[in-house]
């Protein structure tokens, strides 16, 4: 599996949150700062996980971003399903589907289903540092 560089981003950004002693926003360009991340690419990657419910956006002087939930309730696939959208598994169509791509087809999905199935199990505190 390759994980986009947007999905990377998402991933350290949300791992960074986590790691925070506090549950104050963290403002986007501290963030960006500290990871090495592009901000103007990274308030990209943050705004789908505000509407998959991953983070909070706070807005204000003191706003930023935080955890919407503790990190061991939030799973990796989360974080890059709402950024790169769902894993599939899926062949180039032909105009004819023969056997032998029907299954390629299938065996594709059935790694893709395994692919979502153990990036479901993998909490957030388990990629970052926060305690459990």
């Amino acid at each position: 599996m390759k994980l986009t560089r947007a999905s990377t981003y998402a991933l350290q950004a949300a791992a960074y949150l986590a790691e925070l002693q506090d549950d104050a926003p963290t403002a986007s360009h501290v963030i960006a700062r500290d990871r090495g991340i592009s901000e103007k690419f990274l308030l990209k990657v943050l705004k789908p996980l505000v509407v998959v419910k991953v983070l909070l956006s706070v807005k204000g002087p003191r706003g930023g971003y935080r955890l919407a939930r503790p990190a061991s309730e939030i799973s990796l696939l989360e974080i890059v399903e709402a950024v790169d959208g769902p894993i599939r598994g899926t062949t180039p169509n032909g105009e004819v589907l023969g056997l032998v791509l029907q299954k390629l087809e299938a065996i594709c999905q059935q790694t893709a289903d395994q692919i979502r199935a153990h990036l479901g199990g993998i909490k957030l505190s388990d990629l970052s540092r926060a305690e459990v």
